[in-house]
């Protein structure tokens, strides 16, 4: 499927860029050949292929939950730059 530059730039100002004449020409290229390619894919046969999510299979890597012994309090704050009350101070982030 051919790109005209006019289309290039179209695209281009939709997406806030500016190209110069060099640059659309190169895309309108590449551009075209991805959707050449992408047009040779849709002629192919899949209507034996089971559908997918995912390229590979994935297995979560989740851990088992364990109870576990905690850091003290005195001893995670012991390090704080500045403290109140049990906890740590931070600047305020949120207006």
């Amino acid at each position: 499927m051919k790109i005209t530059k006019d289309e290039v730039i179209y695209v281009a100002n939709l997406a806030r860029l500016e190209l110069d004449d060099e640059s659309v020409d190169k895309f309108a290229v590449q551009i075209g050949e991805i959707l050449e390619y992408i047009d040779k894919l849709n002629t192919i046969d899949t209507s034996g292929v089971a559908t997918t999510s995912h390229a590979i299979s994935l297995n979560n890597a989740f851990r088992e939950d364990r109870v576990e012994k905690h850091l003290d309090r005195d001893k995670a704050l012991s390090n704080a730059p500045e403290k109140e009350d049990g906890s740590f101070v931070v600047p305020k982030v949120v207006g």
